[in-house]
């Protein structure tokens, strides 16, 4: 669980962080197997990854999930693979991995499919039937069943929780060098920033844009989702819009290895979620950088290398303009 937020957050922000933050480990296994065999119906779990030109990773994701947490712990309902048109053996690896394989087209063929992770995203909730459906993506190395069932379980346990991210830590690994930190560069520069300026509520998510998160089926199908690389941002702010900070948690899972992007396919990210905050401002009627709509703090998070809690660090967002020179007196008088 994070450290204390210091004071700058929101209070209702500081108080979700407190309430609304855990480990994977607070919730044992067998208090999850519990909760599901008491949920019934509304316990079974769906997990559905989104897959483009991922053969070197998505089998052995796929295997993990299969074998510690539908044959071993019979945690997960529903394994499904959605393929959005690989050229490569996607398809193939986690069809004997042991996944359900959809091609995306597939699903809803009258409405030609939109490119983008959110399209799939959306189309999967018609070729499952999970009452929880969890998302993760399809590029992770060195899987950690634990990021599955860690973000399941308040969805289990706590009825009144619909949506959950994970939260981890996101090393950069490029050319042999490791930054133990250095990941999730399009977080930091804007989506973070984007989040704590227009929707303080949401300062405390760690990961805001990561891709695994798990939510109440009843909740998904109400939201809109972005076809692109919006989709995080976009659900989540809607989320929050329809359901109430309250109603969204986050579950530390430790580390996510994964597959970096260059820094031209990170700007059409940027570009793309950028647009997506666009849209939910003005369809909100939140668009002019009013005082009352811009909260002007930065809150970021680092772990904390004792403790291993992430810690909280609030920074003020400086906008401060001088008039154009001409107009200054001083100014007038020299010139």
């Amino acid at each position: 669980m994070p450290a204390e937020p210091i004071p700058a957050l929101l209070p209702e922000t500081a108080s979700w962080l407190r309430r609304r933050s855990w480990s994977a480990a607070d919730r044992p296994v067998d208090v999850l197997l519990a909760a599901k065999r008491a949920l019934g119906p509304a316990g079974t779990v769906s997990v559905v990854l989104p897959a483009l030109d991922e053969e070197a990773t998505v089998g052995d994701i796929v295997r993990t999930i299969r074998r510690e947490l539908v044959e071993r712990l019979p945690l997960v309902d529903e394994l499904v693979v959605v393929d959005s048109g690989s050229a490569d053996a996607t398809a193939a690896v986690a069809a004997e991995a042991g996944a359900t394989v959809v091609h995306r087209d597939t699903i809803l063929p009258r409405l030609p499919a939109a490119p983008g992770k959110g399209e799939v995203l959306w189309r999967s909730l018609l070729v499952t039937r999970g009452e929880i459906v969890c998302f993760v993506d399809a590029d992770l190395r060195a899987f950690d069943p634990a990021l599955v069932s860690g973000i399941v379980g308040p969805l289990l346990t706590d009825p009144d929780i619909h949506l959950v991210k994970a939260m981890y830590d996101r090393p950069l690994e490029t050319d042999g060098a490791v930054v133990p930190a250095g990941g999730g560069r399009v977080t930091e520069l804007v989506a973070r920033p984007l989040l704590n300026l227009h929707w303080p509520e949401l300062a405390g998510f760690v990961q805001p844009l990561g891709g695994e998160y798990a939510a109440r089926r009843s909740l998904l199908e109400r939201l809109p989702f972005p076809t692109g690389y919006g989709v995080e941002l976009g659900l989540l702010v809607d989320a929050l819009e329809t359901a109430g900070l309250d109603a969204l948690a986050q579950v530390d899972v430790g580390v996510r290895h994964h597959r970096h992007q260059d820094g031209q396919a990170l700007g059409r990210m940027a570009a793309t979620i950028y647009r997506t905050a666009l849209e939910r401002l003005d369809r909100t009627h939140r668009l002019k950088a009013a005082a009352d709509l811009v909260h002007p703090l930065l809150t970021q998070f680092t772990r904390d290398p004792e403790t291993r809690a992430f810690t909280a660090h609030t920074h003020p967002v400086t906008a401060t303009e001088r008039p154009p020179m001409h107009t200054v007196p001083e100014y007038a008088t020299r010139h």
